[in-house]
């Protein structure tokens, strides 16, 4: 057995049933002990970063380690993106990538770059294997690291020669389930006690909430305490947004509607929300200003806008359920407000759902895939651009990691590797991702996989011709619109020349007798959906910001 055959056996004892990625030179003993591989599949993309993208959604929607490989240099820089999306957005993910031999010099410095170093600032570890005996404890390390709280990116660095060495020793380690300490029974009582002092407390969902049973043990809370509750972008759908007491999502850092609600609380109670994700309010450090409870794995970070008050660290479901044991209803708790804001919210957000002008309004276009995806397992990924915050605001999810969300890295041209790997992971649910002209054509080319791939995946692209969100925020600075309009190849022809199918529709209606064929047919299929943005400004700047709350 050589140090290559080595690693893919500890891959195979790890779980591991993809690796994501292209290949190189530096590469090829690991390819050649790939192929004899019975459990693992190499995906074969056509760019490292929608391979990166495609490993960290795999290990977001799994909570095991997504793979994906590369050769060295440029190989291996392309992976940067996609390393602190996964790193940011709390994903799981091993890169492995190649070098030039580590014992004697090859080609010189040709291609050499030093990756290791390159990584560190973007993954929990990064290292490079120099002995073959090695390659066990090292793998065995990184798996534990990228799924420990807090998730995110590992690395591992495999020189050409050292892959190569032979009679390394067979020394694979059991792989042992890992269990988070409980928080301290203090911590426990001070929140209860904190709870139940408030007057009008109010639950927030953020990213951490997205893992383990947090679903249920959050559910119960809600259930049995009757606080209402709102999430993150990432913490959509953990309770069910269809539930009377959901009163949307924090799209925005200020001045939404649900914002009438956080002013109006005296405590939130914020589980699984860290500084990574875009703050859905801002704390005020200042006498009388609302209190916050932060409840997660790891303790609060001090920020600016984040400083709770009190942390309950350790495991949340624990947590949340030890709460729920322990509070008791108080007859001074006052909902009513949350409870009309609840009603109000919902009758402000489908205002433009039955509007008919075409190109189409982003709040029609929500509504339709809403009402087309009919199961509340099928799954929508989005890119990021203006379009996410009317999907955070109007899309209702039932169950968690349904919309894939990026309120982290938000970097584009994560769609459609995301929904790839989406279709990869939920064979049995219909997947649609949506991406703007703009980033789906920062990995337009892995269209091309996802036909070789044979994947049943809708691609929707909300075409504006512009980089929409950036001409939103220069409005909203009071600048004119410059520099940010773009000349489009035709979408149709362009689908159609990967082996996918195309469509063009010229109404609302056609739209939605297209995405429902889609849905429901074989192959990739992509829709070139004409958007109108025009009322972003008017209703995300102006509207929200001159609103009157509610009484």
């Amino acid at each position: 057995m050589n140090a290559s055959d080595l690693f893919i056996k500890a891959l195979e004892n790890e779980g591991v049933e993809y690796i994501f990625g292209i290949p190189g030179e530096e590469n090829l003993d690991l390819l050649e002990a790939l192929r004899k591989s019975k459990k693992i599949k190499l995906i074969l993309t056509r760019h490292e970063q929608g391979a990166g993208f495609m490993a960290a959604t795999y290990g977001r929607l799994t909570g095991k380690v997504g793979v994906c490989i590369s050769t060295l240099g440029p190989g291996a820089t392309n992976f940067a993106t996609a390393a602190a999306y996964a790193q940011l957005g709390a994903m799981p993910i091993l890169m492995i990538t190649g070098q030039k031999p580590i014992k004697k010099s090859k080609q010189g410095r040709f291609q050499i770059i030093d990756i290791v170093r390159m990584m560190r600032p973007m993954t929990k570890y990064a290292k490079q294997i120099v002995n073959g005996n090695n390659v066990p404890s090292i793998v065995r390390e990184a798996f534990k690291i990228a799924t420990t709280e807090r998730p995110g990116a590992v690395h591992i660095e495999f020189p050409e020669d050292i892959s190569a060495e032979e009679d390394v020793d067979d020394n694979i380690y059991p792989v042992q389930a890992f269990q988070y300490p409980q928080a301290h029974k203090k911590a426990i009582a001070d929140a209860v006690k904190m709870i139940e002092k408030a007057e009008r407390p109010l639950l927030c969902i953020g990213n951490a909430a997205n893992r383990d049973n947090i679903s249920t043990a959050l559910t119960d809370f809600v259930n049995e305490t009757g606080i209402p509750f709102f999430s993150t972008q990432m913490g959509k759908g953990v309770v069910d947004e269809n539930h009377k007491l959901c009163l949307s999502t924090a799209a925005l850092s200020k001045d939404d509607f649900i914002h009438c609600a956080i002013d109006k609380a005296d405590l939130i109670i914020n589980v699984g929300h860290d500084v990574i994700e875009k703050p859905p309010f801002f704390m005020e450090n200042e006498e009388g200003a609302t209190k916050v409870l932060h409840i997660n794995f790891f303790p609060s970070e001090v920020d600016d806008t984040y400083f709770p008050q009190l942390d309950v660290v350790g495991d949340i479901s624990s947590s949340i359920e030890r709460i729920t044991n322990n509070i008791s209803k108080q007859e001074h708790w006052d909902f009513d407000y949350y409870v009309r804001l609840a009603d109000e919210i919902r009758n402000r957000l489908s205002k433009y759902f039955g509007d008919t002008r075409f190109p189409i309004l982003p709040q029609r276009a929500v509504r339709t895939i809403r009402q087309t995806l009919t199961s509340d397992d099928d799954i929508v990924t989005l890119d990021n651009g203006v379009y996410k915050i009317w999907f955070a605001r109007n899309y209702r999810c039932a169950k968690p990691n349904t919309l894939l969300l990026d309120n982290a890295l938000a970097t584009m041209g994560a769609g459609l590797p995301s929904g790839m790997a989406a279709k990869m992971v939920n064979p049995d649910s219909k997947v649609v991702a949506v991406c703007g002209d703009g980033g789906f054509m920062m990995n337009d080319q892995e269209m091309e996989t996802a036909v070789r791939l044979g994947l049943d995946l809708t691609v929707i692209i909300l075409n504006d011709n512009a980089y929409g969100m950036i001409k939103w925020k220069q409005t909203g600075m009071g600048f004119d619109t410059f520099g940010l309009d773009l000349d489009n190849p035709d979408f149709v022809k362009f689908a159609e020349s990967f082996g996918a199918k195309g469509y063009r529709p010229e109404s609302c209606e056609e739209f939605e007798e297209t995405l429902e064929k889609c849905v429901n047919s074989k192959g990739v299929h992509l829709i070139d959906l004409a958007v109108d943005y025009s009322l972003n400004h008017s209703i995300l700047n102006d509207l929200l910001a001159n609103k009157t709350c509610m009484i």
